[in-house]
């Protein structure tokens, strides 16, 4: 008894559902021209958790004599209801035939039972031909080219020329906001002489200066020594790249046998041990003594020179305190460059809406 009953309520249910299982199709358009597309949507409304299966067609298969299926579409399950779900297909229509075509329904199968859609109609145009006037006939036409007009462009280039030299400028500005230097800081380029032409401009002064003095003065002798081989001592310094100025005579002698254009240092030894002889010895030098040294220091300079070494530098200046930007000054630099950073961004967006709008 109690299976009779499962059976009669199974089956009243069934017949319940199939009742509100509904299949719906439209055509959109319903009028086209030969060669054009139209879409059927067919939608199933259904209970929850059923099972749906849609027609499916080959591609250019006809679904009725003269009308192909392209393609179809299924665009998902939407949630209804009391229970129920809509699945809807798009499926891709075309006709090269100008006629009323009257397409059959679509039949959905839900749980092993057909459902099936209206009827629907599609009407195919064709291009109306003049048939009685055949020489008003027109080919078709080329691409044609917009022109280009530089006035239409002109202003975009213009802009992004005047874009590009705000960037610099404010770049420009927050580099000397970041080091904190003025924006424009004086720089001197100075020549300066060769070490061997200062070396022999001292030597040509001391020349012209020993001429007026008595060479049998130990005070006098000492001094010449002491110019002289101040004179070498800087140059040999500058020249090899050592502090021969806080070196003895014999330490530098030492140090120049072992640079790679070494050569015979006698005659220069000979002088630096003469020099400290007088110095520090009180040693007086002989008539002809104080020449040969000097023609000593003469050859070893000509002998050592670089002539191609730099003859210009760039000299920066130290700022004082009072060319320190103060903090006012540098906020209004902030602001400057806060404020040039917003035109080039309104700059920008207006180039790329101008070259949009003249492309599209």
């Amino acid at each position: 008894m109690i299976s009779v009953l499962f059976i009669i309520y199974h089956l009243s249910y069934s017949s319940a559902a199939a009742q509100k299982v509904s299949v719906e199709a439209t055509i959109s358009p319903i009028e086209m021209l030969v060669g054009e597309q139209a879409k059927v949507t067919v939608k199933a409304t259904m209970p929850e958790g059923a099972k749906a299966v849609f027609p499916v067609f080959k591609r250019t298969q006809e679904l009725t004599p003269g009308v192909e299926v392209l393609g179809s579409e299924e665009l998902g399950v939407k949630g209804l209801d009391n229970g129920f779900v809509e699945r809807t297909v798009v499926y891709t229509l075309t006709s090269f035939d100008d006629s009323l075509f009257y397409l059959p329904p679509f039949t959905v199968k839900v749980d092993d039972r057909d459902y099936k859609s209206k009827n629907l109609a599609l009407k195919v145009l064709t291009v109306e031909v003049d048939t009685l006037h055949p020489e008003n006939f027109f080919p078709q036409k080329t691409v044609q080219q917009n022109p280009f007009l530089w006035s239409e462009w002109s202003p975009s280039f213009w802009l992004s020329v005047l874009m590009v030299v705000l960037m610099l400028l404010a770049y420009y500005f927050y580099l000397r906001l970041r080091d904190n230097k003025p924006i424009l800081a004086p720089v001197r380029i100075v020549k300066r002489l060769l070490p061997h032409q200062k070396a022999m401009r001292e030597i040509e002064a001391l020349r012209v200066e020993r001429r007026g003095l008595n060479d049998d003065n130990q005070e006098s002798q000492k001094e010449y020594y002491t110019r002289l081989t101040d004179t070498l001592r800087k140059y040999i310094e500058e020249r090899y790249g050592f502090s021969a100025m806080e070196m003895t005579s014999t330490e530098i002698i030492e140090r120049l046998m072992k640079a790679p254009d070494a050569k015979s240092l006698d005659e220069l030894r000979m002088l630096f041990q003469t020099a400290d002889l007088v110095k520090f010895a009180k040693y007086s030098t002989l008539i002809n003594e104080n020449d040969a040294n000097l023609m000593s220091a003469i050859e070893f300079i000509n002998e050592t020179k670089v002539e191609n070494m730099p003859t210009q530098e760039t000299v920066k200046p130290q700022l004082t305190v009072e060319q320190q930007r103060s903090e006012r000054q540098r906020t209004v630099l902030r602001w400057v460059i806060g404020g040039i950073a917003v035109v080039c961004i309104y700059l920008l967006a207006y180039i790329v809406y101008n070259v949009y709008s003249l492309i599209v």
